[in-house]
């Protein structure tokens, strides 16, 4: 029975390191990057990732539903370990900007599989929209920032700072983050 335990837990070590592996691949070769790339970052085999995922479809959804669920876990544990909640606001649209440049490519690797990655998006907006709700709602009744904004609107528009990052090296999402999040202060 041990054995067995530590091979279940040697096994979600091994994933973990692979969807940690693929994402910062993706991040530097894009979603098509060699998979023996990937496998390298991780430290594993080639069998290890078709173990795990026999598809680079399922590779891919398991990275995005991975960075999805860190992001959504980080909301509440910024909001506790920062000095203010709007420094906490701050912190996770960073994380939430790394999470966005990453999905580069997401759509047209899933785009066999639109079903898929209709349910990978149902399931980003049920996440993360709470978790920015809350941490808004602690930014307004802390007065950090005005009140009346909508975590989908500002997760949008967030979104769509980072898609002019595509093709433009001179470009940095994160300078206009900035300005965005500035504008929500009172």
């Amino acid at each position: 029975m041990v054995e067995a335990r530590a091979r279940r837990a040697d096994a979600v070590r091994n994933q973990q390191a692979l969807l940690s592996a693929a994402a910062e691949v993706f991040v530097t070769s894009g979603v098509d990057a060699p998979i023996r790339e990937i496998a390298a970052k991780a430290g594993v085999g080639m069998g290890t990732i078709y173990r795990h995922f026999p598809t680079r479809a399922d590779l891919i959804t398991a990275v995005y539903q991975h960075q999805i669920e860190a992001c959504a876990e980080a909301g509440p544990a910024l909001l506790a370990a920062s000095s203010s909640p709007f420094e906490a606001l701050s912190r996770w649209i960073d994380l939430f900007v790394n999470f966005l440049v990453t999905k580069h490519g997401l759509a047209d690797a899933l785009q066999s599989d639109s079903s898929r990655f209709a349910a990978l998006h149902t399931y980003f907006l049920e996440r993360l929209e709470p978790v920015c709700a809350a941490l808004i709602t602690a930014a307004v009744e802390s007065g950090d920032i005005r009140p009346g904004y909508q975590p989908y609107e500002l997760m949008r528009g967030i979104g769509n700072l980072c898609v002019g990052r595509d093709g433009d090296p001179r470009y940095d999402p994160r300078r206009l983050v900035e300005v965005l999040l500035n504008g929500l202060r009172p």
